[in-house]
């Protein structure tokens, strides 16, 4: 038998399968037959006579159980809760459970995989009681590898999970734990009424958050993203960032300038960075801005650390750490969470794993864990991820930091998220003006009579011997000199964003005209490499046959569909060492069979990907097919092109109205972020659109909602309608010297449509133009028909059937900020009676309708519409009614 295969096997398992054998050596293999043999034969030789083999092997078998079960559910008697008694005994440990009493105390037994080889009861209770059952309850057991439980046996049982800290370490945490009480005394005396959402009665975070900074130079850590809400933010950011407090009472006393033109946000939403210098090693730390909606921001921190590991060598994609710092009751609640644990071990999305710090106040404003969820922990969610849980007494400073050492250690290692529950209380209501005790009174009164932890830790050291009461005053008087000159000082000037890497892209949009034209020799050499494979690469056939109508399509200078064309942007960039990133539902090969930008054999079913080729030094082009996830996977990007601004970065949306599915990254990241706090993105998103008879729910992208958001020059939200404008349009997106957010409204059926092709010549020159009319001279015009996207193509081709050549159509290619000085100049041109119309697919109360009618009101213009009529939903579930639907509104267009 292959020894190594013990230790997958439980000893509640081995108990059974030996009480079989003894009844019926014949009911196991022979392997086990012969295993159980020389158990037994070892056991006679090794112990008291006295005892009989049998009973004794039975006593062994349920030690080998006992420690079993201690490892995987000793944290149940644990005791982690501050406001509970601890826990003297759980009847699922009780050692009668076992076949073991007091009277096996002293009785020597072997061990498998222990400390030693054998040892009497007494010896491994002891070590299973101070391993599990402490202060720190560990979930670890539920890891599927071996190698990872034994590793964590091996670390946690050889000390006994004990924390070892030096005279200056201990010292060093009441200093922390210090400022964090005071400085939340000092607000509350100061700026009383003003919520400030308070750490006060966890300030244990301020001490673990500075260990995990201070583990990274030996961990070879350079970079550490972190994201949390609003609670303990403010302390978080004057004791791990060194904020200047002088910054901080500014805020409070509303006098402190934003550093930019916008906005702004609350003082506990806004974002900081800054270098940490720890033993002569730069530390770079930055807390990402993040909006009231709890857990909105953890794809956003991960994004930015993909985006920065990406950046460096592939040896030193371990130089950067997301930290993601939750609430018990929106860890277990928000749904999100569970699409950013599921990124962390896929290919285009892990980052060699997250610290996840779990704050467990024990209530969600006013709601009981009962209420709030189904599981015994917070954390349960995690362990999908077969990654270890620990659960750490809040008034255990030296613990927790314990646990912060074994969990950085096992990620560096195992590269692989770790979750670390702090379990404490909230000493006030979810703010300062609410009052608790209305719907918790006993919880509150616990805690109205409770000492603030740095007192308890005080009187820890002082036992010790480690505080004296000297340098406790000395600690303390330096903390409130701090404090109180900080208020009379006037913060220095704070300039935010638009530095670093960002320090040479304009801050403001311009209408600038930018040339994105590509000769068209460099075109036919990309398109050459894009059609070259490997020697013995066999695609499918109608690939293979794909690949070559594209060449000869640029060969032949004319019938450039919308995926070559769109492709062709992304080979020109790379050309010129721009970095691509594509993500999304089915993006490799596009929902709609356009892209193919990932191209599998036939026969092994490897990949070849042929716009890497393109890639110039320093480039890269990256394409994933995402999970199933909007909210994850866009917030994701979203901070990955936080972290590039000379890169293009795209999420796709499978259809465009799954956008509705990340909504408030769409709200508080994409469409605010500027204004709020100074962070541009250049983020690209890809919506299918288009009414081709599919129902309500893969017809819209809902153009309304996108075009409600803008203001300000907010973001470019663009409907093109050839594929040479959609090439143009991608490569504008880095050239221009601006970054703002691009929504783009891409088609289905235009994919394929005979009519949406362009030549070579719109591609090697000009730009992106946003309004196109079909007409040069408009001055005969009787109408003008104004529309966006595929109606275009409709439109036409009803004007040809019944042979009109007074109607103008002119396309709004880029809906915002619109160029309405373009629209002016082609209705200047034509005679007063001419009537102008605006003609869409979607409902009147959806889609551009409302927003293009108050833009020509704003200039004193009348316009009409044309279209459905207001609707619930954005579309018919009737193939033949849209069908009847579409029709009338192209035949109206020209009658009414």
């Amino acid at each position: 038998m292959d020894m190594s295969l013990l230790s997958n096997i439980s000893g509640e398992w081995l108990e059974t399968t030996y009480v079989a054998w003894k009844r019926n050596p014949n009911s196991v293999s022979a392997a086990w037959q012969a295993f159980f043999s020389g158990f037994e034969l070892a056991s006679e030789s090794a112990f008291d006579s006295g005892v009989s083999s049998e009973t004794h092997a039975l006593k062994q078998s349920g030690v080998q159980s006992l420690i079993y079960r201690y490892r995987n559910i000793g944290h149940l008697l644990a005791c982690t809760d501050p406001l509970s008694p601890c826990l003297l005994q759980h009847p699922l440990l009780a050692l009668t459970c076992f076949g073991l009493d007091e009277n096996d105390l002293d009785t020597s037994f072997a061990c498998r995989r222990f400390l030693k080889p054998t040892a009497t009861l007494r010896e491994i209770l002891s070590v299973m009681l101070e391993t599990y059952c402490r202060e720190i309850g560990v979930e670890f057991m539920h890891i599927q590898e071996p190698d990872e439980r034994q590793w964590f046996i091996d670390e946690m049982e050889s000390c006994g999970n004990r924390p070892s800290l030096n005279v200056s370490e201990k010292l060093h945490v009441f200093e922390k734990l210090h400022q964090a009480t005071q400085f939340e005394a000092f607000l509350h005396r100061r700026f009383i009424g003003q919520k400030r959402f308070s750490l006060e009665g966890g300030e244990i975070l301020v001490p673990v958050l500075d260990r995990v900074v201070r583990n990274c130079p030996k961990m070879g850590i350079s970079d550490v993203v972190m994201g949390m809400s609003h609670r303990g933010r403010l302390n978080i950011l004057a004791h791990l960032f060194n904020k200047p407090y002088e910054s901080i009472f500014a805020e409070f006393q509303d006098t402190a300038a934003f550093g930019f033109v916008g906005d702004g946000d609350v003082k506990y939403h806004k974002g900081y960075s800054t270098d940490i210098d720890i033993k002569g090693h730069k530390i770079h730390i930055t807390l990402a801005a993040n909006p009231s909606h709890l857990e909105a921001v953890n794809s956003v921190v991960v994004g930015k650390c993909r985006a920065r590991q990406d950046s460096y060598v592939e040896s030193e994609t371990t130089r950067v750490l997301p930290v993601l710092i939750h609430g018990d009751a929106a860890f277990s609640g928000q749904g999100s969470v569970m699409e950013v644990l599921n990124l962390s071990q896929l290919e285009g999305y892990g980052t060699g794993g997250t610290v996840h710090i779990v704050l467990n106040n024990q209530i969600g404003f006013t709601t009981i864990p009962q209420d709030s969820r189904s599981t015994h922990y917070a954390t349960d969610v995690a362990k999908m991820l077969s990654c270890p849980i620990f659960h750490v007494q809040g008034e255990a400073p030296e613990s927790a930091l314990h646990v912060v050492d074994l969990a950085m250690k096992y990620r560096l290692l195992y590269r692989r998220d770790v979750v670390i529950e702090l379990i404490c209380y909230r000493r006030h209501g979810h703010n300062e003006g609410d009052e608790p005790a209305f719907t918790q009174p006993l919880m509150y009164k616990q805690i109205y009579g409770r000492p603030s932890l740095d007192h308890i830790y005080a009187q820890i050291l002082k036992q010790e011997g480690v505080l004296s009461q000297d340098i406790q005053d000395a600690i303390e008087l330096k903390i409130s000199q701090s404090l109180d000159s900080a208020l009379e000082k006037h913060p220095a000037k704070c300039n935010v964003g638009f530095s670093s890497k960002w320090q040479n892209i304009a801050a403001n949009y311009s209408t600038e005209s930018v040339q994105t034209g590509v000769s068209a020799e460099t075109i036919l050499t990309a398109a050459r490499k894009l059609a070259e494979l490997p020697p013995g690469f066999s695609p499918h056939a109608k690939i293979s046959n794909l690949i070559q109508k594209r060449f000869e399509a640029f060969l032949k200078g004319y019938g450039i569909d919308w995926g070559n064309a769109e492709t062709m942007a992304y080979a020109t960039l790379l050309d010129q060492g721009v970095s691509v990133r594509v993500s999304g539902q089915d993006s490799r090969r596009g929902t709609f069979n356009h892209r193919h930008s990932v191209i599998v054999d036939n026969n092994d079913e490897s990949i070849y990907i042929p716009l890497k080729k393109l890639a110039r030094e320093g480039a890269c082009f990256q394409v994933w097919n995402s999970p199933l996830s909007e909210f994850g996977v866009l917030g994701f990007e979203y901070g990955y092109s936080l972290e590039t601004p000379f890169g293009l970065t795209i999420w796709e949306a499978q259809f465009g109205d799954f956008a509705n599915g990340a909504q408030v990254i769409i709200d508080q990241f994409i469409a605010s972020g500027e204004t709020k706090w100074n962070r541009a993105s250049g983020l690209v998103m890809l919506l299918p659109h288009g009414y081709e008879g599919q129902g309500g729910e893969h017809s819209s992208a809902r153009i309304e909602r996108f075009l409600q958001l803008c203001a300000q020059e907010n973001m470019v939200v663009v409907s093109p309608s050839s594929p040479s404008q959609m090439f143009h349009l991608l490569r504008r997106q880095v050239l221009q010297s601006f970054r703002k957010p691009l929504v783009v409204f891409t088609p289905k059926s235009l994919l394929r449509h005979p009519r949406c092709i362009s030549t070579v010549e719109e591609f090697t020159a000009g730009c992106f133009k946003s309004v196109l009319s079909d007409f040069v001279d408009v001055s005969n015009s009787e109408r003008i028909l104004f529309c966006s996207g595929k109606l275009y193509y409709e439109l036409l081709e009803e004007r040809e059937r019944i042979g009109l050549s007074n109607v103008a159509i002119v396309r709004i290619e880029q809906l915002y900020p619109l160029s309405f000085s373009e629209i002016l100049s082609i209705v200047d041109q034509c005679p007063n009676n001419c009537r102008l119309l605006w003609v869409q697919e979607e409902p009147q109360n959806m889609g551009a309708w409302q927003f293009i009618c108050r833009q020509f009101e704003d200039n004193s213009m009348s316009i009409s519409y044309v279209g459905r009529m207001p609707d619930a939903s954005p579309a018919v579930g009737s193939h033949q009614l849209h069908l009847e639907q579409q029709t009338d509104i192209v035949k109206r267009a020209f009658s009414c």
